[in-house]
């Protein structure tokens, strides 16, 4: 039987198992995946739209699910962890939970109808822009909440006769600060 040295996280502190504390490689196997299967069943990994639940510090927070697409890593990285981090105060009512892409064909051929709550999408994309990734979602799901996101001046007259089946009723002006965002994404969820 080999013993192996070994870091993991406890409840309340990190504890190091080294040389004088072996943990069979099995032992340690069961542990994290216990410490997995329950943080699992902590976040619901049940959770569909509108009626996902998380427990946190005894209040329930309703689960709205979030879709980001930038071709930008650093803004898609910004808005997933700001997003999620409003998850730890007790004081909000909705959870947030993330996804996010950079390449909006990606998305696009791994979009789930009737899953997400909203949609945070660049305007200014390569190979597709926001407005056509809108339009080719809009076949796959009738009603989904959409933002656009854009650094330009947008004119919604020639964009309402460019795509006449988007909605453009939500527009995020870039650059926005993390606070004014997140006030802006739970209105729409609200």
């Amino acid at each position: 039987m080999s013993f192996q040295s070994y870091t993991f996280l406890d409840d309340k502190s990190e504890r190091v198992v080294g040389t004088d504390n072996f943990i069979p490689s099995r032992e340690y196997d069961r542990l994290i995946t216990t410490r997995i299967q329950s943080n699992q069943y902590y976040h619901n990994k049940d959770i569909k739209r509108g009626k996902g639940l998380i427990a946190d510090n005894s209040k329930i927070k309703k689960a709205k699910t979030i879709l980001v697409v930038d071709d930008d890593q650093n803004t898609t990285f910004a808005v997933k962890s700001g997003l999620e981090n409003e998850n730890s105060h007790t004081t909000n009512r909705i959870s947030y939970l993330v996804h996010t892409y950079n390449f909006p064909t990606l998305a696009l051929s791994e979009f789930k109808p009737n899953f997400y709550d909203l949609l945070l999408v660049d305007v200014e994309m390569p190979n597709m822009n926001g407005f056509e990734f809108s339009t080719k979602v809009l076949e796959i799901d009738a009603d989904p909440k959409i933002c656009f996101m854009s650094a330009a001046e947008v004119n919604y007259e020639a964009l309402r006769e460019i795509y006449p089946f988007v909605n453009f009723g939500c527009f995020i002006k870039k650059p926005i600060s993390l606070e004014r965002l997140i006030s802006r994404v739970r209105d729409e969820l609200e």
